[in-house]
């Protein structure tokens, strides 16, 4: 069961205390940056649903600010284009 998030992803920047998976599901367009970033399928992975962004980048060795920044850039990008 997906853990209940206790903040609203669709009126935030993204931070690196956010659960993935509820990332992934508010913000589709950071898949391809948690792919590229993390060397993985975070949709696919079973700690996305409990593991925040910091966990997972310094799991991969990978700056948690530098991941988040990514991340919101690719949120910024697609509202741009709309």
């Amino acid at each position: 069961m997906a853990a209940l998030c206790s903040y609203n992803v669709h009126t935030m920047a993204i931070t690196s205390d956010m659960i993935i998976a509820d990332v992934l599901r508010a913000y589709p367009e950071t898949e391809m940056v948690f792919r590229k970033r993390l060397k993985g399928e975070c949709s696919s992975c079973p700690g996305s649903d409990k593991e925040d962004i910091s966990f997972g980048a310094r799991m991969h060795n990978v700056s948690p600010e530098a991941l988040v920044a990514e991340l919101n850039a690719a949120v910024k990008d697609r509202k741009s284009r709309k």
